[in-house]
């Protein structure tokens, strides 16, 4: 028998949706916003969050080997307070907040994976619509504060990626940006903020319009950012220099993916770009495991939806007629893959 080889990883990886529903439900419960800039006992955030006195430090106890709280000291007076990390990115009052994505993850997508036996045998979706309730996006459109809840939830998991490619990427040759599926302005508002040559237009469909502009005039940006509404599917997309489209390729089929590429190639002029955000698999497909599994889960919601590799982005594009590309990598599993017209 070898006993140089270790199960561990398999067990941490069998038993790893136990971790995330801990991490999940303290962030359903408001553990991290409770403790902003405060360091409470067991019993009081117990009882703040009303939890059976059983449960309480388990679960903090849980939180802290877990590295999501600090505890001072040991036994029931023991106080326990946020992490570095938990307070910049899972209070609600922090810019910085991701825990809209993580609310999400546990209202929906918990449930839905469960299903991804069903959806690897089927193809078909396994969320709201398998259960006779309208698509997400369908849901969503018709619901102005349920929009606005899903748009925040997708804010604090784009800023990020939004942030290192303003950063990363040469904006110098161009004069203007059309971000295509531009939810809140936030793209827009991150490639405008370091590039104040630049003139940008979020293009949305027209119920997230008021939202987008929402956080532009917040950001103080509405004279450099403007909004246009339409659908991507039936519309001509704005004209602009360089056209982003940050987690939008990813939702659609082939078919739908290399409509949206022809619509870009459409809408730049020589010498303009078509820049793809997303958590792009690596071209051998080894590497990249949130990429992929990522892609499963566009099979939960989508069933015909997937992500894609560079090489796969290169290749669609080509076929349109683009002729130069590149990726570059944006910190995590995600990168922004280009093509140049």
């Amino acid at each position: 028998m070898n006993h140089a080889l270790d199960p561990s990883s398999i067990l941490q990886t069998a038993f790893g949706f136990w971790g995330s529903k801990v991490l999940l439900t303290a962030v359903e419960f408001g553990v991290f916003t409770r403790l902003a800039g405060r360091s409470l006992t067991g019993a009081e955030l117990g009882a703040e969050l009303e939890l059976h006195p059983r449960a309480i430090a388990d679960f903090f106890d849980a939180l802290v080997a877990m590295k999501f709280l600090q505890r001072d000291g040991d036994g029931p007076g023991a106080k326990y307070s946020n992490t570095p990390e938990t307070a910049l990115y899972l209070d609600e009052a922090s810019p910085r907040y991701i825990g809209g994505i993580l609310v999400m993850l546990n209202a929906r997508l918990f449930r839905y994976w469960n299903d991804l036996p069903e959806a690897l045998r089927t193809g078909r979706p396994q969320n709201e619509i398998k259960h006779g309730q309208k698509g997400i996006f369908e849901e969503l459109y018709s619901d102005l504060p349920r929009l606005e809840q899903f748009l925040g939830a997708m804010t604090g998991l784009s800023r990020m990626n939004f942030e290192a490619f303003a950063g990363k990427f040469d904006f110098s040759p161009y004069r203007t940006l059309c971000d295509v599926g531009g939810a809140t302005g936030l793209l827009c508002i991150e490639a405008a903020k370091k590039h104040p040559h630049l003139e940008c237009i979020s293009f949305d469909l027209p119920a997230v319009e008021p939202v987008a502009k929402k956080h532009i005039e917040a950001a103080g940006l509405a004279d450099r950012i403007t909004t246009a509404a339409g659908d991507f599917f039936e519309d001509p997309l704005p004209r602009a220099d360089v056209i982003t489209m940050g987690m939008i390729l990813h939702d659609w089929n082939l078919e739908k993916k290399q409509h949206l590429i022809r619509s870009a190639y459409e809408a730049l002029p020589p010498g303009g770009a078509l820049v793809a955000i997303e958590a792009l698999i690596d071209d051998a497909r080894r590497e990249n495991v949130q990429g992929l599994l990522m892609s499963l889960n566009m099979l939960i919601e989508f069933g015909d939806a997937f992500d894609f590799t560079g090489a796969d982005f290169r290749e669609w594009c080509s076929e349109t007629g683009f002729t130069r590309f590149d990726v570059i990598p944006l910190g995590g599993p995600s990168s922004a893959a280009i093509a140049w017209k």
